[in-house]
């Protein structure tokens, strides 16, 4: 693929893959020509993970599967490397708070000093999903709370299966 082509990426855990993470990925595949949901083998800044890389993609594959334009896949580099391999010219990622915004802002500076070609997007979370975070859901399965709006039906099923007391 040339880099000529609107292509985004969206880079995450996605463990698990929550409305609000789809809300993003469907707001970005109408902005560009190709998304790819890129899901991190191993994360750094969250540690072990719930699901395996394998589970993760095919949660994000089925969630995703009527958007025609997104496509998914794993990394274990750096985004924009990542990105560069897959002739993208953007990163999107999605802001819910401050706290996004400082950690997103230290990850550009970096990026941009790795490849100053590829460009980040930043998507505001919409209202009802600006409070979803992963973490959030998979506490919430754990002690039996309601997730059945914050994630796809089968993630809420596994959650459940998984963390349920």
């Amino acid at each position: 693929m040339t880099p000529d082509n609107r292509i985004a990426v969206c880079p995450g855990s996605y463990d698990p893959i929550t409305n609000g993470h789809l809300d993003v990925i469907s707001r970005a595949s109408m902005m560009f020509d190709h998304v790819i949901v890129a899901v991190v083998n191993h994360p750094v800044r969250k540690g072990e993970t719930l699901f395996t890389a394998e589970e993760r993609v095919s949660f994000v594959e089925r969630a995703t599967s009527g958007l025609e334009n997104v496509s998914v896949g794993t990394f274990s580099n750096l985004v924009v490397e990542f990105a560069r391999d897959n002739g993208a010219r953007a990163i999107v990622k999605g802001l819910r708070a401050i706290s996004d915004f400082e950690y997103e802002f230290e990850m550009n500076q970096l990026n941009r000093r790795q490849a100053p070609d590829i460009e980040s997007v930043y998507l505001m979370a919409s209202p009802k999903y600006s409070f979803l975070r992963s973490s959030g859901v998979k506490e919430l399965a754990t002690f039996g709370g309601n997730i059945e709006d914050l994630v796809p039906d089968e993630v809420a099923v596994q959650l459940q299966e998984r963390l349920g007391r």
